[in-house]
This record gives structure tokens, C-alpha cells and sequence, in this order.
């Protein structure tokens, strides 16, 4: 008996690994380590070419981690994890696009048109949006200190002339100066905030009584941006002061990159990102550098000095595949960079940047590029192979908005700025583009 019950577990032991050895060439794959995968597979006897999700690796990860804390990040109950909907990772709706291939002109495509619509405002200058790993909630922060929090499909049926529909779900006030940056936990209903008062702020949104943060960060710098590691474990801060912080979660502990340069450093980070899983990290500085972290050992791998001239970045994003990054500046440029080269492969060229700290971004396939045009007060459009303009719209912001903020799942988007107003915009199916 005891024989059969030891055959039984070896079985299931071996089931186990069999499982997350095609886990980890999936992984491989998915993330263009393709020798690295045939070589792991080749010695684990796994196949090479395995159907699995995306990303599947890293959210089981992030599950298990969770159930290893008991489901808890300190002040939250396990009731707030969502794994089943929330944060889930959603399986993209095109596979990933080789921006290093020269593409011929005339091929760019069109993006269909969209419109926008009032759906709130802020008393001051609505300063930046985010949205939620799984789309279904964003948020925004204002000069007024507040954050604003809205329900997707409650827009959506608001826009329908749902008279009933109420998107805007929370708002919260505990910081006392402008907020800077926002992120949403990537498995639990929690929402941090970045802001002027050098604070960041942890906000329970599955409690509809909660107003004030139930846990804070004290910084010693002005928190100009916030990213949540996809485990939810750590979180990184862009200060006033030029390093990166990277703060565990759970210890309050921060962390400093080892290898950081001592001199030719002198600007503020105006943005921080992590990658679609965790490896690495950037930031978007005022002294016109990209700088690239690997994100486990903190060390920065790769600096990309006067990547807008002599002007400041703005922001800088990953591809989803981790390949590239998209920034933008205060040149009134945006650029695609090749991270394994550090070479810039693509231009996005015609909209003027030149005071506000704006966006660039891509829509949810990444097909397309999308940013501000501060001069005409419009939102541009470029096809991401080409780098054509393809749309430019009418943003009906009175002023140019300082924030653009596209969801991760479906082709809708959000813009606020300085007329205090929150946009949100969706595909028209009545007309086309240019």
C-alpha cells in the first residue's frame, strides 16, 4: 500500500514538473529568448512549441506569492483578491509586432475614428490617469489633491444614454498637494498615488466607505511616478531625486541601484515603468536620459544619454514584448528604442510638446501611436511600423490636455488637462479616419 501511495506521488510529482518546464520554455518563447528556450527544452525533453497563454508563468507566480502571504498585503484582506477577474492578464489582441523591420511606405494602416465625452472634473488641473491591469476601472489625479475613480462599463453605458449609470464609483482625499502619478496592484483592489507632499498612498477601493489611504510610503523627494511590479511585491519611485527608488511593498524597505553613475546625473525622473514582467524597469529623466534597470538586481544596464537632445523625457514605455521602448520629450519627438542595441528604430514626428509634460502611448494592439499636439490642441495618431500620421482630432479640451492614458484591453482611451476635465474616448463606427 505504502509502495502504490509513493508511485502516486511520483507520478503526480512528475506531472508537476513536466507542467513547469513547458511554463518556463513558454515563457522563453513569449519573451524572444528563443535560444534560451530550445536550450532549456531540449534539456528538460520539453516540447518547444507548447500552446500557453501568455504571461502564464508570472501570473501563477503572482497567485502563489499571494497565497504564501495569506492573501494579505498588510491591511487588506485576502477577501480583496480577485485572481479569477480582477487584474487577470488578458491575451493580446494581436501578437506583437517586429518594430525593427523596415516597412514600405503606403502600407500603414488606418485606425478607426473616435469621439470623446465629458465625465467629470476636478476643481484644478487634472495632472494624470491610469487604468487597471484588467481595463475595467480608471483613475485620475488632480491639483485639487483628489482622486477620482471610475467603472468602465458604467461609462460605457452612460455614453449610451443610460441616464442611471454612475461611473464615478470613489473619490478620495488624503494627500495634501497635487498628485502626480497613479497605479493600480496588479491582483488586489488597491490603488497607489504619488504626489507633491513626497508621500505615496495606498487606497483600498473595494471598500466603498474608504476615503484616506490605509498605508503610506514617506519619501524623502517630491514622487513624481509610481509602477507596480507584476507581483505586486515591490513598487518603484521617480523623485526629484535623480535614482530610482524601489520599495518592498510588505517592509516599507527601499533599495538604490548598486552601479548607479555619481556623476553626469543631475535631473529629476519624470517617469518610472516596469516591464510586462518585472525583468526590467525604466525611467524618463529631466537631465534628457532613458535608463534601463534590470529588475532583480537594481543595476542599471543601459543609458541612453540626450535621447531628446538637450530636452527632458517626458515618459517612456515598454512593448509588451519587452524589445522596445516609446518615449516622448520635450522636443516635440517621439521615439521607438531598441533595447537590446540602444538604437533608435522608429520617428513619430508632428505634434508639438514643448511645456507640458505629455504622453506618448500605443493603443492596446500597439498598431498605433497616440499623443498631443499642444500647438493645435489635437490628438495624433501614427501607424507604429511606418511611423506615418495616420488621425489627428480635435482633443475639446479648452487647452491642450497634459495627460493621455489608453486602456491595456479594448480601444478606448481617457485625456484630462488643464481645463480640469476628464475625456473618455471610444471607437465611432459611423465614421473613418483620414
Amino acid at each position: 500500500m505504502g509502495n502504490s501511495g509513493d508511485l502516486e506521488q511520483a507520478l503526480q510529482d512528475g506531472n508537476i514538473f513536466r507542467q513547469l518546464n513547458a511554463l518556463i520554455v513558454a515563457h522563453l518563447r513569449h519573451h524572444n529568448l528563443s535560444q534560451v528556450a530550445s536550450v532549456v527544452a531540449s534539456a528538460t525533453m520539453t516540447p518547444l512549441y507548447i500552446e500557453v497563454p501568455p504571461n502564464r508563468l508570472l501570473e501563477l507566480v503572482a497567485k502563489g506569492l499571494a497565497a504564501e502571504n495569506n492573501g494579505t498585503l498588510r491591511g487588506v484582506s485576502s477577501s480583496v483578491l480577485l485572481p479569477s477577474s480582477y487584474g487577470s492578464i488578458t491575451t493580446p489582441r494581436t501578437a506583437s509586432i517586429d518594430f525593427s523591420v523596415t516597412h514600405a511606405k503606403g502600407s500603414s494602416k488606418t485606425i478607426t475614428k473616435h469621439e470623446s465625452k465629458t465625465l467629470s472634473e476636478h476643481k484644478s488641473v487634472v495632472r494624470c490617469a491610469r487604468f487597471s491591469p484588467d481595463g475595467m476601472f480608471f483613475a485620475t489625479g488632480g491639483a485639487d489633491t483628489s482622486i477620482k475613480l471610475f467603472e468602465v462599463p458604467k461609462v460605457k453605458q452612460m455614453i449610451s444614454g443610460d441616464t442611471q449609470a454612475r461611473p464615478l464609483i470613489r473619490t478620495f482625499y488624503d494627500h495634501a498637494e497635487p498628485i502626480n502619478d497613479l497605479d493600480f496592484h496588479p491582483r488586489s483592489t488597491i490603488l497607489i498615488s504619488s504626489a507633491k507632499d513626497n508621500c505615496i498612498k495606498f487606497f483600498d477601493f473595494s471598500k466603498t466607505t474608504a476615503k484616506r489611504a490605509f498605508k503610506v510610503f514617506q519619501d524623502t523627494h517630491n514622487v513624481r511616478s509610481v509602477s507596480f511590479h507584476p507581483s505586486g511585491e515591490f513598487l518603484l519611485a521617480g523623485t526629484d531625486h535623480p535614482i530610482p527608488h524601489l520599495y518592498d511593498v510588505n517592509t516599507y524597505q527601499c533599495f538604490l541601484p548598486s552601479n548607479f553613475p555619481d556623476s553626469g546625473v543631475s535631473g529629476a525622473i519624470n517617469q518610472v515603468r516596469y516591464s510586462s514582467t518585472g525583468s526590467i524597469y525604466i525611467t524618463a529623466s529631466k537631465d534628457g536620459a532613458i535608463r534601463l534597470f534590470d529588475g532583480v538586481s537594481a543595476k542599471c544596464v543601459r543609458s541612453i544619454s540626450n535621447a531628446h537632445g538637450k530636452s527632458e523625457v517626458t515618459s517612456a514605455l515598454f512593448t509588451k514584448d519587452q524589445r522596445f521602448v516609446l518615449s516622448s520629450g520635450k522636443d516635440s519627438t517621439v521615439k521607438l528604442w531598441e533595447i537590446g542595441s540602444g538604437r533608435m528604430v522608429k520617428e513619430y514626428l508632428g505634434a508639438k510638446r514643448i511645456k507640458l509634460r505629455s504622453q506618448a502611448i500605443f493603443n492596446d494592439t500597439e498598431e498605433f501611436v497616440i499623443s498631443i499636439d499642444e500647438a493645435s490642441n489635437e490628438v495624433v495618431t501614427w501607424d507604429a511600423r511606418t511611423a506615418d500620421k495616420v488621425a489627428k482630432w480635435p482633443s475639446n479640451h479648452n487647452g491642450a490636455p497634459r495627460w493621455i492614458e489608453h486602456s491595456p484591453v479594448e480601444s478606448v482611451f481617457v485625456t484630462c488637462g488643464t481645463d480640469r476635465s476628464v475625456r473618455f474616448w471610444k471607437e465611432s463606427m459611423m465614421n473613418r479616419s483620414m
